[in-house]
Parts: structure tokens; sequence; C-alpha cells
């Protein structure tokens, strides 16, 4: 009985080691790719819903119904974007024609500045990518063009309906019974031309960033066949004008997409675009960290404002004080106090070379501003708690799950091949985005 009883037990011993072993043998480990793209396909709906058209599929890219996107615009509205000639009306005579629209929005900083305060007209230099503009000796801050919040990215603008942090430039959307704000005499009377966002900011921004298209100067230059060609059906009358100027850098901007980062190559069928802590910062994405509530869409931003008690521009480098209808926002557009101190969602891609992170640049790095989202303490005491975001939450991350969502964010959302968007040259033969002497030693522009 003791044999067969020792015999019994090895034999069920041996079943189960073979029952394990054939489970062993079946498993298979989900593949991290496929996890995520479950996750978001639980939250955004399928990959195709995040994926940037190309640059030059112009009827995938949304545009204005009024402003069709045609290659002859885009051609004449990125020279116009960076052409330093149209900075003819500066403040100081050294400042003539040595400023564009890319001095505070260019390629080498994700087309935002690279400095918290972005410089205009008044500023000399420019680094490497942005980072060594300074205010000109000769310039007093009154005369400065200097932003008084952090430059928002061009980039992926052709998915938002208004623009700026405050959502004031555009005539649809969210600004739809926003008309009485659209003063006369100033930059949001070009709400009145009936355009979307990034058309209206063009129309606004030329004027604001003291930038004149003459017409004798399009007429006696190269620029005038670029007009003609893009403007076809305009009487030749009425062809060389700002309006048409704005409307060609508009369509030029709504093609700047960051349509070669790694996720977006990933979402087009490269499962190798991406490594491991990449695709486990997307699921947290998508995820647990709750980003896609806010920043959605291909572009990864949003049309929603949200308060998160963010700081405004601060410090000893700040040139110009911060004035109290910025400071609150979307009211301070709106007039509502139900949207002080919100904010217009940003989005995502090309952060790392920006240097400075939230609408007053307070944060210096993704993972710290990472960090803040993630602990959800307001670092603003003139904001008031019972204006904080209801998303504004706690997200309960760990610090190695905020290290590979910082990840995801530095580089599978970085295009590094933005350069393709900027001109060889430009037709007046200028450097560019800035033509001070600085700005040239610094970029070898001759």
């Amino acid at each position: 009985m003791n044999a067969l009883k020792i015999f019994s037990v090895l034999l069920v011993f041996v079943l189960i080691v073979s029952s394990c072993a054939v489970d062993n043998d079946d498993y298979v480990e989900t593949p991290i790719t496929s996890l995520l793209e479950k996750q978001i396909q639980a939250t955004a709906g399928s990959k195709t819903i995040l994926i940037l058209p190309a640059s030059n599929d112009f009827n995938a890219i949304p545009s204005d119904l009024n402003n069709s996107i045609t290659m002859a615009k885009v051609k004449l509205g990125q020279l116009l974007f960076h052409e330093t000639a149209l900075g003819k009306n500066p403040s100081k005579a050294q400042g003539m024609n040595t400023y564009s629209c890319a001095s505070c929005h260019h390629a080498a900083a994700g087309f935002q500045s690279g400095i918290q305060q972005g410089i205009g007209d008044g500023g000399i230099g420019f680094g490497n990518h942005g980072e060594g503009r300074l205010k000109s000796p000769d310039y007093l801050e009154a005369d400065l063009d200097v932003q008084p919040i952090k430059s928002p990215s061009i980039l992926n603008s052709a998915f938002q309906e208004v623009m700026l942090w405050n959502g004031q430039f555009g005539a649809i959307g969210a600004n739809i019974g926003t008309e009485a704000n659209w003063t006369t005499g100033t930059p949001k009377e070009a709400n009145t031309f009936g355009f979307e966002g990034v058309e209206t900011q063009a129309i606004a921004g030329l004027d604001v960033h003291r930038l004149i298209i003459e017409e004798d100067f399009i007429i006696n230059s190269d620029y005038k066949a670029l007009f003609d060609v893009a403007f076809p059906n305009v009487l030749e009358n009425e062809r060389y004008t700002k309006l048409n100027a704005a409307l060609a850098i508009a369509a030029y901007e709504r093609t700047v997409l960051a349509s070669e980062a790694p996720f977006q190559k990933w979402l087009k069928g490269d499962e190798n675009a991406m490594n491991d802590d990449e695709m486990e910062g997307g699921i947290l994405f998508f995820g647990k960290g709750k980003c896609y509530s806010c920043h959605s869409g291909p572009g990864l931003n949003g049309m929603e404002f949200h308060a998160l008690g963010m700081k405004d521009l601060a410090g000893s480098n700040i040139m110009t004080e911060v004035d109290e209808a910025t400071k609150k926002g979307r009211g301070g557009f709106t007039g509502n106090p139900d949207d002080d101190y919100k904010f217009k969602t940003p989005q995502l891609y090309n952060l790392t070379d920006a240097g400075f992170y939230g609408h007053g640049g307070s944060f210096k790095s993704i993972r710290e501003i990472i960090s803040y989202k993630n602990n959800a303490i307001a670092e603003n005491t003139d904001v008031p708690s019972n204006k904080l975001s209801s998303q504004f939450q706690p997200l309960n991350l760990t610090e190695y799950e905020v290290d590979l969502l910082t990840s995801f964010v530095e580089n599978a959302l970085y295009d590094n091949n933005l350069k393709r968007y900027q001109p060889e040259s430009l037709p007046t033969g200028n450097c560019f985005p800035n033509a001070d002497a600085q700005s040239s030693i610094d970029m070898g522009c001759n």
C-alpha cells in the first residue's frame, strides 16, 4: 500500500507539472504595441483618428471655406511668413527689415520662440534654436514688440478653430456669441472678416507685429509673380494686399504638421517607430494619465479652456508687465467671470526645443509640467481655488510612470525634420527668421 500511495503521489505530481508546462508553452505575451492600440481604441476610437495628414494633402488638411489651400498660396505664404523685408514699421530705425512672423514662431523651436517671452521688433540674436534672442540695448522696454504671454506654436494649427491662449481670434466655434468683444480699433476687430482662427490671427498679426505689405514693394519684386499665381481670380488692383498676404500665410501655416514624428509613423503602420518606454508612455497618455481627455485629435490639442493655476510670465528676464486681461485668459477676452484664468489646451508635438512650458513659461522641462499636472497643486496663488478646472486632479502616477509619459511626449511626439517647412532662401535674399547683425552671425547668414 505504501508503494502504491507513493506511486500515486508521484503520478499526480507529474500530471501537475506537465499541465503547467503545457500552459506555459501555450502562453503568448501580448505585444506592447497591441496594448497601446487597444488603449487608443478604448479612448480615442481608432488609430486613424490621430493621424496627421501629409503637408501636401490639401484635401485632408482642415481649411477655411473662404480660404482654400493651394500649392501657390502655400509657397507664397511660406516666404511671407519668413520675410524680414516686411518688418517695415519698427520703433527704431535700426529695427527696419530685421524681424518676421518667424522671429517668434520658427522651426528650430517647434515653431515657438525658444525663449520665455518672444521678441519681434527690438530683438537681437538667435543662438541655436532661438534661445539666444535678447532685447536690443538700443530699445527701451516700451519700444519692444514682445509677447505678453508665451508664444504659442503654429504647428498643427489646422486643427484649431480659434487661436491664441485666450482663443480671441476666429469668428466660428467657441467665439460665436462673442461678437460684442470684437472691439473696433483692436486686433480683435479682425474677427469681423468672418474667417476661422488661423486666418484671423494672420490678418491681425501683420499689424500687431509691425509688418507691412506695401503694394509698391510687391509689384517691384519677385513677389508679384507669386501673388499672381496664388490669387489669379482676384482683380489685379485688389491682389497685392495685406488681406491676401495674410490668407497666404494662413494657408502655409495649416500645412505645418508634425507628420513625421515617431508616433505618427507608428500610427501609419511602422511598429518599430517607437521604443518600449515610449509605447508604455503612450499607454499612460491614453489611459491612467488621462492626457487624452484634453489633448485630443490629430494635433493632440483641444478647443476647451481650463484653469490649471499656472503662473503668468514672471521673473527678472520679463520685459513687460502682464496686464489683467492677459492674466485672466479666456475671461479677459469674453468678459465672463466664469472664464477667468482659463487658457486654451495647446498642441503637444515638438515641445523639446521650446525650453519653456505653460502659458507663462513657468516650467523649464516637459517632465516638470507633467509632474505639476500629476500633483495638481496650483502654483499661482492669484487664481482662486474655485476657479480651477474640475479636471485638475491628482493622477497618482508613480515617478517611473512620469518618466515614461515624459519619454512619449519628448521623443515619440518629436518630428526632427521641421526644417522642411522653411524656405531655402527668400526672394529678397534677406536672412531669416531675423536679419539683425547678431542673428546673422549666429545663423551663419550673409
